[in-house]
């Protein structure tokens, strides 16, 4: 009888201490998550502001933060929610999983090349989590000013291009707006330069002149008054 009680409580103490473990595990993956999520947000804050976005809080809302992201590298933002969506299909969550980092890659690509760097530091992006981050940094922190002034994206005639325009976030040059959406929309976009034809000139006005009738005749002559009488001559 001691021998199967010894035996069950030293069961149970090595499941408890394996779930001890585990429960360690899941803290440190959720504090690091918090970490990761601080961090990027923040840069992304900084990466904002060089591009002339409004409004901090853009950078700190999970998802949208990446759909600004996505906007500054001429990729639809809603691309990236549609993706985001897919994670969490069963059948489709591992296809999407690689659908957002090829995604990332093709706007990290933009936004390099509008800070003005080459495209060899996306190889950074091996590296996973910890290579964009410094990926991140470097445009983050760099020297090298935003001029979004570039060739088009190569998927420019496609439909993963942006045309969307959203309140307080400029509109790129190469950008073709077709109508207004998403969150915080309104107007023509903060920045933007001028789409839409120019209003035509006013139309001359034509001359009429007043219409003509027949001359009016002169006023008409009458007998000339003779003279007033001569005085007597004194």
């Amino acid at each position: 009888m001691n021998t199967s009680y010894l035996a069950y409580s030293d069961y149970g103490t090595t499941s408890g201490a394996e779930a001890a473990l585990v429960g360690i595990v899941y803290l440190f993956i959720f504090l690091f998550s918090i970490a990761g999520y601080v961090i990027s947000a923040f840069l992304l804050m900084r990466i904002f502001d060089k591009a002339g976005v409004q409004g901090k809080w853009r950078a700190w809302v999970p998802i949208y933060n990446y759909m600004v992201f996505a906007k500054l590298g001429d990729l639809s933002p809603w691309v990236i929610l549609a993706l985001v969506v897919a994670t969490a299909i069963p059948i489709l969550n591992f296809l999407a999983g690689i659908a957002i980092v090829v995604a990332l890659i093709m706007v990290s690509y933009r936004v390099n090349a509008k800070f003005s760097r080459e495209w060899p530091i996306l190889l950074l992006f091996i590296l996973g989590p910890l290579g964009q981050w410094i990926f991140l940094a470097i445009l983050a922190f760099g020297n090298n000013p935003w001029n979004p002034a570039i060739r088009p994206a190569p998927w420019a005639n496609s439909f993963l291009a942006d045309k969307t325009v959203w309140n307080g976030i400029p509109v790129q040059p190469s950008q073709q707006v077709s109508g207004n959406g998403g969150p915080g929309v309104g107007g023509s976009g903060y920045g933007a330069p001028g789409y839409g034809s120019t209003p035509p000139p006013p139309a001359p006005q034509s001359y009429n002149p007043p219409a003509t009738g027949t001359t009016p005749p002169p006023p008409a002559t009458g007998t000339t008054p003779p003279p007033p009488p001569a005085g007597p001559v004194v």
